[in-house]
């Protein structure tokens, strides 16, 4: 039987002909390294979304309104992400952020709209 070595630290392992790591601190390292850009990458989109909903969420706590795409920007609202399109029979395009929606309207003006989700 060959000699097995950690994957983070290198050292000889021993005991189970399965272990990969020869302590948790090793382990924890290895994992923290393999999924640090990836997950950085998507926790920063995740936070955007989160925002942008939240942003939408303040400006319309009546389910309908309108509002700016300037108010909605100084609030912190990425206008570039989204979690959904919903395109309608007549062309109008909502873009949603999880309930939250926008429709932009002429000019600067926004309709904010929230939908509900029917549950089966």
């Amino acid at each position: 039987m060959s000699e097995r070595y950690c994957l983070d630290c290198g050292e000889v392992l021993h005991g189970r002909a399965d272990k990969k790591f020869c302590n948790d601190q090793c382990r924890n390292n290895y994992n923290n390294q393999l999924n640090s850009s990836s997950y950085n990458m998507v926790r920063n989109i995740n936070n955007i979304l989160k925002r942008n909903r939240r942003v939408m969420e303040e400006l319309n706590p009546g389910g309908k309104t309108k509002t700016t795409r300037q108010k909605m920007a100084a609030k912190g609202f990425d206008f570039e992400y989204h979690t959904r399109t919903y395109q309608t029979q007549n062309g109008k395009t909502y873009h949603f952020c999880y309930e939250y929606g926008y429709l932009p309207l002429d000019g600067d003006e926004v309709l904010l709209v929230k939908r509900e989700e029917k549950m089966d």
